[in-house]
């Protein structure tokens, strides 16, 4: 058996390996915390319904008008797939921020195959959610988008 040690090292390794897969337009980055609030917000979003995954659903759901957040993987290969993406968050008023794995993004939006993109929104496509699951799914998603116009905003 292992130590916590060796653990924390393997998790260490991978996380490098990680950041070396990464695309060089990936900014802004998520970081460990805020990493982890979006992919909660994705968990959640996934169980609600109120998300869209994928480049081709997501770009249709951003030129039908439909707002939320875009969450890109950061490790996808070829880049000229996900290229066209902050620009078109940009001019519709979407905030978007990168996430370091595509297969922690398609763990989070509770699919097996990885993931290049998703976009959360706060009210699902069909049917309508609980009061205070909506509450509970927009208070996550405005932290998470007040993080990531903060981190935005520092970059530029």
């Amino acid at each position: 058996m292992g130590s916590d040690g060796e653990a924390d090292k393997t998790s260490q390794k991978e996380r490098e390996k990680k950041l070396l897969a990464l695309a060089p337009i990936a900014k802004p980055l998520a970081g460990k915390k805020l990493c982890k609030r979006t992919f909660k917000l994705v968990r959640r979003a996934a169980e609600h319904k109120c998300l869209k995954r994928g480049v081709k659903e997501v770009v249709k759901s951003i030129r039908r008008g439909n707002k939320g957040l875009c969450v890109i993987a950061g490790n996808i290969s070829p880049i000229d797939v996900i290229t066209h993406l902050p620009i078109l968050c940009e001019e519709a008023d979407i905030p978007y921020i990168y996430v370091p794995a595509k297969e922690d993004l398609a763990n989070a939006g509770a699919t097996k195959r990885p993931t290049c993109c998703v976009l959360v929104q706060t009210k699902p496509t069909k049917g309508e959610l609980a009061q205070e699951e909506q509450e509970k799914l927009k208070a996550d998603y405005d932290q998470v988008v007040s993080d990531v116009s903060e981190l935005a905003a520092s970059m530029f």
